[in-house]
């Protein structure tokens, strides 16, 4: 069940947030109401960003939720060779949408919405158990200094400039709660996550002129939930909690694209 919270403090410090210490090693509802086909108000236009590790096919439930309901839903297929490149992927999909849009991001696909949200037509932004990052920051930076006791991510050492997680652990540390058969297939398609995209730094982020909502994955092991916590809290996110995995985005669809909905009203709720 997701229960849903505000917080505050946007542009508030942020210090340990220890977010993936294997990283560093490796350099050296109260109610969301639920979708149920009616009409609804408020932006019609969804753009997905998926993270490290894998592709934009992990959307496929949010994206069949979301279209069910009447939602325009595109899924950025960003390369995450460069934040530069992944940006770039991001605002060519903005620029094909026709009205505002809110644009969502998993994991490190947060760094590039932070980024990318700047654009006019993004109206709101939600992450999905995310990183938030504030001017100046990176994934790179974000983990800097892990937290004492932390889930230890099974991240390989580098490799020509790539990072991949260790096949044998992967379901145990991204995707515990996701179908077997599933999961499996998550780990032997993994995506190349590269050094370039860990390091790029947000420049303006759209969190501090724009609103934005968080879903907290409780269970994630490769996100610390209280690290995801920190992040929502500085940027003044709108917050729910969900029992699920650092792939909550496959394993309870329902509930990402409920709080999708959520902001898609929101956003036209406070112009108004």
């Amino acid at each position: 069940m997701a229960m849903v919270r505000s917080a505050h403090g946007r542009g508030s410090g942020l210090r340990g947030l220890g977010v993936l210490p294997v990283l560093a090693l490796a350099f050296g509802c109260a109610g969301v109401p639920p979708t149920d086909g009616r009409e609804s108000a408020g932006v019609r236009n969804v753009v997905l960003v998926h993270g490290g590790f894998v592709d934009g096919s992990g959307w496929e439930g949010v994206h069949r939720i979301l279209e069910r309901d009447g939602y325009a839903v595109t899924v950025v297929q960003n390369p995450t060779l460069s934040l530069a490149g992944d940006v770039a992927a991001t605002m060519l999909a903005l620029a094909e949408q026709d009205g505002p849009a809110i644009l969502v991001g998993h994991s490190y696909g947060g760094v590039v919405a932070t980024e990318a949200g700047n654009d006019p037509k993004v109206a709101g932004l939600v992450y999905v158990a995310a990183f938030a990052p504030d001017r100046g920051e990176s994934v790179a930076v974000l983990i800097r200094d892990p937290v004492p006791g932390a889930p230890v991510p099974p991240i390989l050492p580098p490799r020509d400039g790539f990072l991949l997680l260790d096949k044998s652990k992967f379901v145990a540390s991204f995707a515990a709660d996701v179908d077997s058969e599933a999961a499996a297939f998550m780990a032997d398609s993994q995506v190349p996550w590269g050094l370039d995209a860990l390091n790029g730094a947000v420049t303006a982020p759209a969190w501090r002129t724009k609103p934005s909502w968080y879903l907290v994955a409780t269970e994630d092991r490769m996100i610390p939930p209280a690290a995801q916590r920190g992040m929502a809290e500085r940027a003044g996110s709108t917050v729910v909690d969900v029992a699920a995995s650092h792939a909550v985005y496959v394993s309870e669809p329902q509930a990402v694209a409920d709080l999708i909905v959520q902001a898609a009203r929101g956003v036209m709720s406070s112009e108004r």
